[in-house]
């Protein structure tokens, strides 16, 4: 982000650090970028994964994963989405791209760090970091279909089950053409079990000369300086700590422009969180109980930092129909001293 500020003589410009949030599936879906993103902080958001087989989606498909689309490739509140793309089939990857582009994105993002079984067993995500090679191919058959104003990014973990490949992997990304990659600081096999190994991102940032973003274990304001430090990277990447604590970016960008920003208190985080749900109810193409599963998903992960979240979920745990929990929700919120 680029803040230019103007006096009479001269005009000088503000670099800040950007902060990114993660594409994770099944979580930071379309209605939770919405939110985060007018709560504020970010700079750029990702999509959750198309994955891309066989076939050349077309529009609808491309809409489901990324509404934006329709929106000049922003969010409600103005934040940028990427579009991330998996997949192990070069020429597909790069049809696809393209004609995700011709629909109007202008930011491509290739996902070589999921660590579903599923999506491994299909040779996509993680599984890929075993062959430097395939993914240096992906990444230049993709780069060389799309225009060049199209900017080409990539995630990747810094391994499989090892991390010995970790440099070579990410040096395959830099020459395939990409212009940036995230690194998100566990193996495959590690999951997302403590520790995230920030110093290898280091090592991956000094190796390379396009930038490097990093992503793993920011939970906290001092998450995020120390996994700066320790890594050395300017730009880092949100995941599960942006849905656990929704303002943590907005507390971040505020720091980083020496403003001291107080945490969002239970009543404040409320009527997002209504807000939330009623976004994930006007979701086309959605599911009958795909708002309460949702809701029910973020509120057990609100409880790690609001204990209310937690009480919030026991009232809403049996109860399935969508009435039923706008309704729980308005006694909720009203009995907070709430009115929305």
């Amino acid at each position: 982000m680029v803040i230019r500020v103007s006096s009479p003589d001269i005009q000088t410009k503000i670099s800040f650090p950007r902060i990114l949030l993660a594409p994770m599936q099944g979580l930071i879906d379309a209605p939770m970028r919405d939110l985060l993103t007018r709560i504020g902080g970010f700079d750029i958001c990702v999509t959750e994964f198309v994955r891309i087989t066989h076939t050349i989606h077309g529009k609808s498909m491309w809409l489901k994963y990324m509404p934006e689309l329709a929106q000049n490739n922003q969010t409600q509140a103005g934040t940028a989405v990427a579009v991330q793309l998996l997949g192990s089939h070069a020429e597909n990857m790069a049809l696809n791209a393209l004609k995700v582009v011709k629909l109007g994105a202008n930011h491509i993002d290739l996902n070589f760090g999921c660590p579903a079984p599923t999506v491994n067993q299909h040779q996509g995500g993680a599984v890929l970091l075993q062959y430097p090679e395939k993914i240096e191919q992906i990444v230049a058959t993709v780069r060389q279909s799309l225009p060049a104003e199209i900017k080409l990014s990539a995630k990747m973990r810094l391994g499989y089950e090892h991390k010995n490949l970790a440099l070579e992997c990410a040096y395959a990304i830099e020459q395939g053409g990409a212009g940036e990659v995230t690194v998100h600081a566990r193996t495959k096999t590690e999951g997302y079990r403590p520790p995230a190994h920030w110093e290898w991102i280091g090592r991956i940032r000094e190796a390379l000369s396009i930038p490097v973003i990093a992503n793993g274990d920011v939970f906290t304001l001092a998450d995020y300086h120390q996994i700066r430090e320790v890594s050395g990277c300017t730009d880092v990447m949100l995941g599960r700590g942006a849905v656990q604590c929704p303002d943590l970016a907005r507390q971040i960008a505020a720091t980083n422009r020496g403003i001291n920003l107080p945490a969002l208190t239970w009543t404040e985080i409320l009527p997002w969180i209504e807000d939330f749900f009623n976004g994930c109810c006007q979701l086309r193409n959605s599911h009958a109980n795909y708002p309460v599963a949702r809701l029910k998903q973020w509120l057990g992960m609100l409880r790690l930092n609001y204990a209310e979240a937690g009480e919030l979920f026991k009232q809403l745990r049996k109860i399935t129909a969508i009435a039923d929990i706008q309704k729980e929700l308005s006694v909720h919120t009203a009995e907070n001293g709430i009115s929305v």
